[in-house]
């Protein structure tokens, strides 16, 4: 019994380390080069909204922004905590991001899974640049998800998850 224990244990330390071994360079981008979209249109649309709606985030274009987001709004983030003011996360653009900070998505990052009857969800990885800084500063890149609701052929982001 006791050498069966012994076995047991040393089987879960092991795949414990070679877990933790795996995930733990800082600052490595594993690619899912397994990933293939469900459905190539829904991806091509996600990342066509992303895109616009980055290009707003980025350029100032709070009217877009806001006409993406939600009126129920859910933004958990991982340094703010949650918030569910669709006027306070536009607030927080205006006056925290606009024309201080870039987003720029990691290419070939993106994955896109249907939600059935609602829309899709969004994972990624994106970069924030702080546009007070040196140009070339590098940036920490962060993990988001996205979910998107499409409620009478019109795409709002519901959801936004955002890990530092």
């Amino acid at each position: 019994m006791k050498k069966n224990y012994s076995q047991t244990l040393l089987f879960i330390l092991s795949i414990i380390l070679v877990t933790a071994c795996s995930t733990a360079r800082k600052g490595t981008v594993v690619s899912a080069a397994s990933y293939l979209p469900v459905s190539q249109d829904l991806y091509d649309t996600i990342l066509h909204l992303d895109s616009i709606f980055f290009d707003a985030y980025n350029n100032c274009k709070l009217e877009n922004c806001s006409a993406m987001i939600s009126d129920d709004i859910e933004f958990y983030h991982d340094k703010g905590g949650l918030s569910t003011s669709k006027k306070d996360i536009m607030d927080g653009l205006r006056n925290n991001i606009c024309g201080k900070v870039t987003r720029e998505l990691v290419k070939g990052s993106i994955e896109v899974y249907p939600i059935n009857n609602y829309g899709a969800v969004q994972i990624g990885l994106h970069k924030f640049h702080n546009n007070q800084e040196k140009p070339g500063t590098p940036s920490n890149t962060g993990k988001f998800i996205h979910t998107w609701q499409n409620k009478n052929r019109e795409w709002k982001l519901t959801r936004i998850i955002s890990l530092h």
